[in-house]
């Protein structure tokens, strides 16, 4: 993006804080008339001694002196006020666009977390913008008191001699043409090292997170060889970075040079011709170093000022990202569901250009009915399930919810009539406590003991060290897999859904852990609308209907009793799952 562009989407941060802003840069005028009054005060005493030494008295001199004295003071005070109060500004700002970009990732769907990795979001929403508490205070602030040191500069001096002035300012423009050139591959290296930081954290966290896995295989050398070949590039990075900078900086040096040497030069040539007076030039180079000074702020400004907008861009890419199920405009509330669902002729395809994962699907379940699904891996049914609380949205047809279709209804009423108990159980970094009240958000602990005791998890959390106040560890790592997935059952049973989908939710336990499982799974799909994704067919043979999905869309649909008897797909399904669950318990 353009800066401009960046600059003009970034401006509304400051609204809240325009009064602070307008503190801010009115303190950055004190301290910039500080710094234009000390050449004015050393013309004055020059040219006075020079013409009248007598006329200098010891009054006048305290005078000025006092006068700077309390400039100095006043400067003081206003930059107390910038690097406190404008940088706590900063801070709000960066707090502001940290909340932003954590709410908006909050209403991406399914589509976006499938396509972009957790490390890069989770540098973009941290790292990235560690960098716009200076840049946000910085920014404006820097910038004004350049443009009034140069303006105000130039006046002054033009009252001396415009020839020289123009002389030294014909300089700058040469100088900003450089600055501009280093500036681009600046940004683009800075863009290129944040990506890299996303991707060494994408990395990091993938190896961490499969710790037991790359332990289990022996492949510590792995891991750290291909942490090496990210750390290596980002290093390149860095160095090309580096590259740039240096260059930025040799080029400003050699300006500075350039125009102390034509003011010494062709100032002292005008002061031979009489064109300026000795006191001129004294106050010709005291503006000068003053402008420099200047110069060099705004130059050791303008690698944070790159590292900011590279944050503030990659922060706007994210804010970009729209979702892409959304409420429909005047959407409705879904209360007091009956838990009947239709599918209506759907269809879906995740991509445009990728054929149909589901075709032509029409299904009715009635309100408090237990609907099966089965079929091999592939075959859509978690795609299915996936559709009824929108995490996709179909590509064609409808699904309804008592008769209407659910893209009319608000995205958090649906999805609150609708519970998921999935296989790949995730539990948060809390204690058991807080994931069970998860389900039901301000839930007492009498509420969550009793969802407890319906999930069979009461037991054994009251065994545990500190019962339900027992910190399960990052993803539930001190539970084992079935302890963590009867939690997640009491987190359904808290939740209390009309409709309910079971998604594999014991193809990962034990023998024992799942017959203790599915016992609670029963329980809670009593009363509700269920849709239970089976991997072991044994555990569904009392579903009312059970759906036999292929590449064709649902090819068998009947009871267990009916289906057997036909002794089609799933006849053959269910004899290789009894065979393989017969192996497994001998």
């Amino acid at each position: 993006m353009k800066t401009t562009t960046l600059l003009r989407r970034f401006m509304p941060y400051y609204h809240k804080y325009r009064a602070v802003l307008a503190a801010d840069l009115f303190c950055a005028a004190l301290t910039t008339v500080c710094d234009l009054v000390l050449p004015l005060i050393v013309r004055y005493i020059t040219n006075t001694g020079m013409r009248d030494l007598a006329a200098l008295t010891v009054r006048s001199i305290l005078s000025l002196g006092a006068l700077y004295l309390a400039l100095r003071l006043v400067d003081a005070c206003a930059n107390y006020y910038m690097a406190n109060v404008g940088h706590v500004m900063g801070a709000r700002i960066e707090t502001d666009m940290r909340r932003d970009l954590f709410n908006h990732v909050q209403q991406m769907n399914y589509s976006f977390f499938d396509h972009m990795k957790i490390g890069q979001i989770m540098a973009r929403v941290t790292s990235d913008l560690f960098d716009v508490t200076e840049f946000s205070h910085h920014c404006p602030e820097e910038f004004f008191i350049a443009a009034l040191k140069l303006t105000a500069a130039f006046i002054i001096l033009s009252t001396m001699d415009l020839g020289l002035t123009l002389i030294i300012f014909i300089i700058l423009p040469l100088m900003l043409a450089g600055a501009y050139y280093f500036n681009r591959r600046m940004r683009r290296a800075f863009k290129k090292s944040r990506h890299q930081i996303g991707e060494i954290n994408a990395r990091v966290e993938d190896s961490l997170l499969g710790a037991r896995v790359v332990k289990a295989f022996a492949n510590e050398h792995l891991e750290e060889e291909k942490f090496a070949e990210g750390n290596e590039e980002f290093l390149k990075i860095k160095q090309e970075q580096y590259r740039y900078m240096a260059g930025f900086q040799t080029m400003t040096r050699a300006f500075d040079g350039l125009m102390y040497l034509a003011v010494v030069v062709v100032g002292a040539l005008f002061m031979v011709k009489g064109r300026i007076n000795p006191a001129d030039l004294i106050a010709y180079l005291l503006y000068v170093t003053t402008l420099l000074t200047t110069i060099r702020r705004v130059v050791e400004f303008t690698e944070q000022f790159q590292r900011g907008m590279t944050g503030v861009e990659r922060f706007f890419e994210i804010m970009d990202a729209e979702p892409d199920i959304t409420d429909a405009p005047g959407a409705t509330h879904l209360a007091a569901v009956r838990g009947e669902v239709d599918f209506a002729d759907v269809s879906f395809h995740y991509n445009e250009n990728e054929q149909d994962v589901l075709s032509h699907i029409n299904l009715h379940v009635a309100p408090g009915e237990n609907v099966a699904l089965v079929g091999s891996s592939g075959s859509g049914k978690t795609t299915l399930c996936s559709l009824i609380p929108r995490f996709y949205d179909v590509s064609a047809g409808a699904v309804r919810v008592d008769g209407v279709d659910i893209r009319t209804y608000t995205l958090h009423s649906l999805r609150s009539q609708i519970g998921v108990v999935q296989q790949d159980v995730y539990l948060f970094a809390g204690t058991v406590l807080e994931n069970i009240a998860y389900g039901k958000p301000g839930a007492s602990r009498a509420e969550v003991r009793t969802a407890a005791e319906q999930a069979g998890a009461h037991e054994f959390i009251s065994a545990l060290p500190q019962g339900y106040d027992t910190f399960v560890g990052e993803r539930g790592v001190r539970l084992s897999g079935g302890q963590k997935q009867r939690v997640s059952i009491a987190r359904a049973f808290l939740k209390n859904p009309p409709i309910l989908i079971l998604d594999e939710a014991t193809s990962a336990l034990d023998n024992e852990s799942e017959r203790v499982v599915q016992q609670s799974l029963e329980k809670l799909a009593k009363g509700r609308t269920t849709f239970t994704i089976a991997h072991r067919l044994t555990t569904i043979r009392n579903a009312a209907v059970i759906l036999v999905l292929t590449e064709k869309g649902i090819e068998e649909q009947g009871s267990h009793e009916e289906l057997m008897a036909r002794r089609g797909v799933y006849y053959r399904l269910y004899c290789l799952s009894a065979d393989m669950w017969a192996g497994g318990a001998e």
